[in-house]
């Protein structure tokens, strides 16, 4: 049976498709991501005239995601002022940031278990959110760890035991402040009602991004900061030279 009535945009003929997503079954990015590897791929090969928008939500997450890109590079920014302040060093902010992309492993990690749990269909718009606040998070121990390095150092230890001897005495109340977190997550993560269902991603998202980004800290850290002392000796033994060269002249 024919339409009943030819819609055109911009003079072109126009067929609008749209369904609803069960999102404890799947996500609507899943339902698009598998078209468009199979039928619309084949669709667009057959048929060369035609042309392809993605609409609805499918949009409207797009232009979500690229306004949260200058916010968040806002937010990396004051984070790294606010170490950088107290540290009095423009290197140590970027060692300790280094874990927030572990963050994000973790998170991406923690959505493929509760999948398979049936908790949560994937990675949703209220996961980037979750995963957004992580960063925020997970700098909390790595900067405990830096800053009891330093302190040992400045009290006259030698930086090799300085950097085991602040990974083993932070240790316990990192893994704590980490547990702590993702325990009290846990009640909503779990929550099978339908008005906790959007929220539930971002819960995954902060639980397993800082659980995970937390013992990657304890192990990555001390030896972030051990090289980056390392590259600043070589910097130095690098300007020694010419310095005492002008000072003899």
């Amino acid at each position: 049976r024919g339409y009943a009535s030819i819609n055109r945009t911009d003079a072109r003929r126009v067929v609008s498709v749209t369904a609803d997503v069960d999102r404890s079954v799947i996500t609507a990015e899943e339902v698009l991501s598998d078209l468009s590897r199979g039928y619309l791929n084949d669709l667009l090969k057959d048929h060369p005239r035609v042309a392809l928008s993605l609409e609805g939500e499918q949009r409207q997450s797009g232009e979500y995601l690229v306004s949260l890109v200058f916010p968040f590079l806002i937010a990396l920014f004051v984070i790294y002022a606010l170490l950088a302040i107290p540290l009095h060093s423009y290197t140590q902010p970027l060692m300790i940031m280094s874990v927030i992309p572990f963050a994000y492993v973790g998170a991406i990690w923690g959505h493929q278990i509760m999948k398979q749990f049936d908790l949560v269909a994937g990675i949703a718009m209220m996961s980037i959110l979750g995963m957004i606040a992580a960063a925020g998070v997970v700098v909390n121990s790595s900067l405990i760890l830096t800053y009891t390095v330093n302190r040992l150092v400045s009290e006259g230890e030698a930086l090799d035991d300085a950097v085991v001897n602040a990974a083993v005495t932070r240790c316990r109340p990192i893994i704590l402040t980490s547990l702590t977190t993702f325990v009290g997550l846990m009640p909503l993560m779990f929550n099978t009602s339908v008005q906790a269902q959007f929220l539930v991603p971002m819960a995954v998202s902060l639980a397993f991004g800082v659980t995970f980004a937390t013992v990657i800290t304890l192990l990555v850290v001390p030896a972030i900061y051990r090289v980056f002392e390392d590259i600043g000796g070589l910097i130095t033994g690098l300007r020694s030279p010419a310095v005492a060269t002008e000072s003899t002249v």
